[in-house]
């Protein structure tokens, strides 16, 4: 698309996108791109706050990880320079790029590749103390999701509330999947309850998966990562939780998706043109796009494509929306500029910057 046209792209997309089940009002939609996006004025870099709530780091004993879940060797030195360092480096580029402050998680693989559970446990206070001394330090430019060792549902439960009610965490940082384990599973309900007590997001971040998960990729190893495998296996991983029943049984628990929404923004009519074909007495209570607008959030990490942000507000509306980078994956330039002439109004640019993550997190 062609930022500059003198058209919102989404208002006359709003006509036929939104016929079936309206996620943002053509008003709204048209208020949301009534602002050219060639002005200045009021873009980040120009004097507003933006939050960026993807941005990843590693500890020296996860980066050399041993077996399976050894990060992959193409991510370089550079990638493992700056995972490693939480501030000069980082806050150069946050700086140079005007991201006021990341929100800082643990990159995949993470805690939850490790087998052992008591191993899991001690790693995961280990990383939770080493991020809160960091958000310590500079209290006014980063902040922090917590790692669980999901391996032991109760010790996660504890270890939750305390980096919450006591290291000041902002949410859980999640890595997929514990060894084959998803999180719709009976065992993890406890956390799921005090998730919703603490009122604090569970951002489900991609994982590696086994090999033979899905076969398709066989021969196109690109594919199984970042560019599609990793975000359709989250996207899957969501739905789980809607149709596991989570969201019925915690109406107040949210989950934040990374890289657009993982596709189900866009996959969003089709969701619910099927919901009911499943068996009533299994099936979630609500169409699959009622959990998408309530309990779910997306952020733009990774994705930094004005079609995609228009299609994900036109499904789930600007105030699901919040502004991500994935550093150190992705560039921080890219990112910043691609929201800095995204054709929305300041207001809504500002929902989507910073207003979403500060309401989020409670920042």
């Amino acid at each position: 698309m062609t930022t500059g046209s003198s058209a919102s792209p989404l208002a006359a997309a709003g006509a036929t996108a939104g016929t079936a089940s309206p996620a943002v009002p053509p008003a709204a939609a048209q208020a949301a791109t009534s602002t050219s996006p060639g002005t200045a004025a009021g873009r980040p870099g120009h004097g507003m706050k933006v939050i960026a709530v993807e941005e990843a780091f590693s500890v020296p004993e996860l980066l050399p990880w041993p077996g399976e879940a050894r990060m992959p060797a193409d991510w370089g030195q550079e990638w493992g320079r700056r995972l490693a360092d939480l501030t000069e480096l980082r806050l150069a580029d946050m700086d140079e790029h005007g991201v006021d402050i990341q929100v800082l998680s643990l990159t995949s693989p993470g805690v939850e590749a490790i087998e052992d559970p008591s191993e899991a446990v001690t790693t995961a206070r280990r990383v939770n103390d080493r991020l809160a001394e960091v958000v310590a330090a500079h209290p006014t430019r980063f902040a922090g999701f917590a790692t669980l060792p999901f391996q032991d549902p109760k010790a996660a439960v504890v270890e939750l509330r305390r980096a919450v009610e006591q290291l000041g965490l902002k949410g859980v940082l999640h890595n997929d999947h514990v060894q084959g384990h998803y999180l719709d599973e009976p065992q993890f309900r406890p956390v799921w309850a005090e998730l919703e007590r603490l009122g604090v997001t569970l951002y489900l971040h991609p994982a590696l998966f086994p090999a033979d998960q899905w076969r398709v990729f066989e021969g196109h190893p690109v594919l199984s990562g970042p560019s599609w495998g990793w975000t359709a296996q989250v996207g899957a991983h969501a739905l789980r939780l809607i149709y596991g029943g989570v969201f019925d049984e915690f109406p107040g628990a949210s989950v934040t998706l990374g890289h657009m929404g993982e596709l189900l923004p866009f996959q969003l009519a089709r969701l619910d043109s099927r919901y009911h074909q499943a068996d009533p007495k299994s099936r979630p209570r609500h169409l699959p796009s009622h959990y998408l607008r309530h309990n779910l959030y997306a952020t733009t990490s990774g994705v930094f494509s004005h079609a995609a942000l228009l299609g994900a507000v036109q499904a789930i509306g600007a105030d699901r929306l919040l502004f991500a980078v994935d550093y150190p994956y992705e560039s921080t330039a890219e990112a910043v500029e691609f929201l800095r002439t995204a054709p929305f109004s300041r207001a809504a640019l500002e929902r989507i910057a910073h207003r979403n993550a500060a309401h989020l997190l409670n920042l």
